[in-house]
């Protein structure tokens, strides 16, 4: 009897590992799609700022107008 219970519980596993499986690859693809739309807004930001959105300043002298 405990090796028919065992199987059962090891059947009911392997369907929960599969639906996980199945959301996880949902999740990694909504995360792709929205990665995707934000890289997007970013290179249309960039554009209309003359790459200057987002640009770090690097330390050293400044030029001056002689």
């Amino acid at each position: 009897m405990g090796a028919v219970v065992s199987c059962i519980a090891d059947a009911f596993r392997a369907v929960g590992r599969a639906i996980m499986a199945v959301i996880a690859a949902i999740g990694a693809g909504i995360t792709a799609i929205v990665h995707g739309i934000v890289d997007f807004i970013m290179i249309i930001v960039s554009c209309l700022t003359c790459n200057r959105a987002g640009r770090r300043r690097r330390g050293g002298a400044t030029r001056s107008a002689v």
